[in-house]
Formats: C-alpha cells, sequence, structure tokens
C-alpha cells in the first residue's frame, strides 16, 4: 500500500553538520507522490541558491543577510554501504562549499546516514542515470528521496554568488583576479567602484591565503612598468613571496612589475638556452627570465631601469644562490645594449656558445631594436650561426599581429626581417590585443654595419600616464 509520510526532525547533530541542519524529512519513491517540497517544483531552480532580495545594492558586507534555506532530496544509506555509494554518485551529489554530502541521520541512527544530492541533478528518482540505478540497486539502496531543508549561510556560497547578488542588474560581475603571494589583484571597473571594499573582503574570504586584496587604478608609471594601485581589503603588505617554475621570488608587488600569467612564457625561453650560453636580459625585472637561465647554466648580464626592480633583482639571485653567474645593471634599456652587450659581445662571438638576447617590455620593446644598428662596426663579421639570437615581445592590435610585429622590428633595425624571423603567439591581454614574440638573429649586415649610424643612448620615455592595460603585462 503506498503512501506518504512527513515528519519533522529536531536537528540533533554534530557541530560540523549545524550549517546543513535538516528540519523535514518525507519518503518519496518513484510509485509515491513526491514530497511537498519537489511536488510544486517538478523542474528545480536554475540555481541552487536564490539571494534575498535585500542584499542587492550592499556596499559594506553583511553575511548574515545571506542566510536561506532550501530544500534538497537525499537518500537514506546504511552505513556499510555509504563510502561506495558516495562515489558512485559523486556526480549527482550536491557540491557546495561548506556543506558535507553525507550528514547523520536525524535519528542518530548508527547504520543509516543521509547522501545530499544537487536538486539542479536529482528532482525524482528517474533522474539518476542507469549506471547511477544500478548501483545503488546492487548495494541495496533503496530509491527513495527525502526532502532536506538545508540552512546556507555566506560560508557555503561561491564569490561569484556573493558578488552576483550583490551588484546592480544587468551589470558586470567579477571575481577574477591575478594571485601574487598573499596578494589578490584585481582590475575594478567604473560601475564595481563602489562595492570595491566589499569586493575585496568577498575574496579574501573565498580564497585561503589571500590577505590582501588591491585594485588596480588606471594610471600606470610607464617608465618602470609599476602601476598605480590601492588596497581595498586586508593588510597592506606589498612584499610578496612567489614561487614560479621551482624558482622564489620575493618583491614588493607596489613598486615593481610581477605578471603571474608568464609563467610558462619564462619556461619556453630558459628552455632554449644551452649551459654555457650567455643571457643579455634589457628588461630583467626582478628576474623571471634571468635567473632560471642562470639555474640552467647559463651566464647572464640582467639589466632593469627601475631602482627598485634592480634591488629587488639582486635579492632574488642571492635568494636562489646564482650572485655568481649573474651580473646586474641599472641602466636604460638602450645604453645596456651600447654598453654591457657592445663590450661583451665580440669575445662571444668568437667562442662557440650561444648568446641570447632577451627583450620584454611588450609595449617598447621593439622601438629599441635600433640600438642593435652598427653596434660593431668596429669588428671583423663572424658567421651567421654565432650572431646573438633576439627574443623580443610586442603588443599587437593588428589583424594580422605576426605581420605586424615582423614589419615594426624591421623598421627599427633598418633591415627587412622577413623569412629571417620567428613569431610565437605568447597570450591575449585584451580585446583585439596580443603580446607577441619575434625571435632572430641579428643580420650581420645590421650588427656590422658602419652605414648605419650609432644611435645615441638615451633614456627609456619619461613617466606618462595611459591605460593599464596597455603595459600591464610586460613582465
Amino acid at each position: 500500500m503506498l503512501r506518504h509520510l512527513c515528519r519533522v526532525f529536531a536537528p540533533i547533530q554534530s557541530q560540523r553538520n549545524l550549517k546543513a541542519a535538516a528540519v523535514h524529512r518525507s519518503v518519496w519513491s518513484a510509485a509515491s507522490p513526491a514530497c511537498p517540497g519537489f511536488a510544486l517544483k517538478p523542474s528545480m531552480e536554475p540555481k541552487l541558491y536564490q539571494p534575498p532580495p535585500e542584499v542587492r545594492g550592499m556596499t559594506s558586507l553583511d553575511k548574515e543577510a545571506f542566510t536561506q534555506t532550501i530544500t534538497v532530496p537525499a537518500l537514506r544509506v546504511p552505513t556499510g554501504v555509504l563510502n561506495k555509494v558516495v562515489k558512485s554518485l559523486r556526480k549527482s551529489a550536491i557540491q557546495r562549499p561548506g556543506v558535507p554530502r553525507v550528514v547523520q541521520d536525524k535519528e542518530q541512527s548508527s547504520d543509516f546516514r543521509f547522501v545530499l544530492l544537487d536538486p539542479n541533478r536529482v528532482s525524482s528518482p528517474s533522474s539518476f542515470s542507469e549506471a547511477e540505478a544500478e548501483a545503488l540497486r546492487s548495494f541495496g539502496v533503496a530509491e527513495e528521496l527525502q526532502c532536506y531543508e538545508l540552512r546556507l549561510t555566506y560560508d557555503n556560497l561561491k564569490s561569484e554568488e556573493v558578488l552576483e547578488a550583490v551588484l546592480p542588474q544587468g551589470q558586470d560581475v567579477t571575481s577574477g583576479f591575478s594571485r601574487v603571494g598573499h596578494i589578490a589583484h584585481m582590475n575594478l571597473r567604473e560601475h564595481q567602484l563602489p562595492y570595491k571594499n566589499l569586493i575585496g573582503q568577498v575574496i579574501m574570504d573565498k580564497n585561503p591565503g589571500v590577505t590582501c586584496v588591491v585594485n588596480k587604478t588606471n594610471m600606470i608609471d610607464s617608465t618602470y612598468r609599476n602601476f598605480k594601485m590601492e588596497v581595498i581589503a586586508g593588510e597592506e603588505n606589498m612584499v610578496a613571496k612567489v614561487k614560479e617554475n621551482g624558482v622564489t621570488y620575493e618583491f614588493d608587488f607596489s613598486r615593481v612589475y610581477w605578471n603571474p600569467r608568464l609563467s610558462t612564457e619564462h619556461q619556453r625561453v630558459v628552455e632554449v638556452v644551452k649551459r654555457g650560453d650567455t643571457v643579455f636580459d634589457v628588461f630583467a625585472g626582478v628576474g623571471p627570465f634571468a635567473i632560471p637561465a642562470a639555474r640552467s647554466g647559463a651566464n647572464v648580464l640582467a639589466n632593469d631601469l627601475n631602482p627598485e626592480s634592480y634591488r629587488w633583482l639582486q635579492h632574488n639571485c642571492k635568494l636562489n644562490k646564482v650572485e655568481s653567474k649573474v651580473r646586474t645593471f641599472n641602466l636604460d634599456g638602450r645604453a645596456f645594449i651600447q654598453g654591457p652587450v657592445k663590450q661583451e659581445l665580440p669575445s662571444l662571438l668568437k667562442g662557440n656558445a650561444g648568446v641570447h638576447v632577451v627583450m620584454n617590455l611588450p609595449a617598447l620593446a621593439l622601438e629599441f631594436l635600433d640600438a642593435f644598428r652598427g653596434l660593431l662596426h668596429q669588428e671583423e663579421p663572424c658567421c651567421d650561426e654565432k650572431l646573438p639570437t633576439v627574443h623580443c615581445y610586442g603588443f599587437s592590435k593588428d589583424d594580422n599581429p605576426e605581420t605586424d610585429v615582423v614589419k615594426r622590428a624591421s623598421h627599427s633595425l633598418g633591415f627587412p626581417l622577413e623569412n629571417r624571423c620567428s613569431v610565437h603567439f605568447v597570450r591575449n591581454v585584451a580585446p583585439n590585443k596580443d603580446m607577441m614574440c619575434v625571435r632572430f638573429r641579428v643580420p650581420k649586415e645590421v650588427l656590422f654595419s658602419s652605414a648605419h649610424e650609432q644611435t645615441e643612448p638615451s633614456g627609456e620615455p619619461a613617466p606618462k600616464r595611459q591605460k593599464c592595460e596597455e603595459t600591464t603585462d610586460s613582465t
């Protein structure tokens, strides 16, 4: 005889399960009427959590305002097969921060537990896949769904759910950021600024280890490549410690530039450098190219115009025990090429080891290639195989970025590079804006030419204000 049961349970459970307190339970089998919580909603809401309307427009975080009770399906499972059932239902079980998938039977029975299910996946016993249904039958678990009421709190919500509930409807919601050690670096849009402190607090709450959240302002110093920022949540400690490709770096994030999205590119270039090669890093930053190259056995001359980058570059060389393999300089990029690079090249080109020049300042590096014109005009030309290999980075908004960067590099060198170089796509940094790397051997017609008048060393461009996206992805 079919029957429908509804019983009220007292929420007796451990402290761990208080957030998932069940208030009601009723039996729901394939042949019986659906339990009341689901009878009115044969198809569940598209989202598990529907935020209270009063949180919309909140600028000061009130965590209690997000508390809500929802109804989810559950299975009553014998403890003897509990682990096997949970494994079999891993796609259908509830996935929610801080919410256990398995909770205590309300009768405090040691023989049974409840497995909580995702109502967006399971709305009736027929929702189980064939494999899941077969597993339940083999374990002797009845396909009877229980209506289970969960109390969801702020702690059970994802960051995007909180921000979507708070920010004005119809506007972009962001929960994305770059992680630099303990610092979360965001780039908020204008309409998000009134909520910046709340956004920062949410990011900090939902990401263990983040103790400081900063927002990039729209003004940067193009000379030193460090952007202006403000702390929107947490401590004001800007000295970060990060590990990339097995190398540890420390630096003041507010005074140097660091891009965590370029770890793959750093590794790609370092892997083509062989033991005994020499690397000239023209815009070295805090050392993401220079230090791994030195660790791989290369001799490195690393330069950066920013005094803070130069200081942290030296610090990181010592930190990674490669200070004997890296000579550091605090010069303008062009002065570095026409000074230390020019002095070292003649003897290096007489040897058999490779020579690499890394120029990672995408906003400006292509313009510095003219420093190679006639650089060794007083020296005897060497064979092509010994010419230095340049890895030069540039941004492009052109429809054909490969052609664009080659054309601009050729213009700076005063020599055509078509069919004499390779171009590598690094990453997309903004809509219709790509970061590219053009790789080539410096043509001897450029390097040894006496027809090219040597460009006088000059300072890198004076500080100027421009949109962040123009130079935010430089190191």
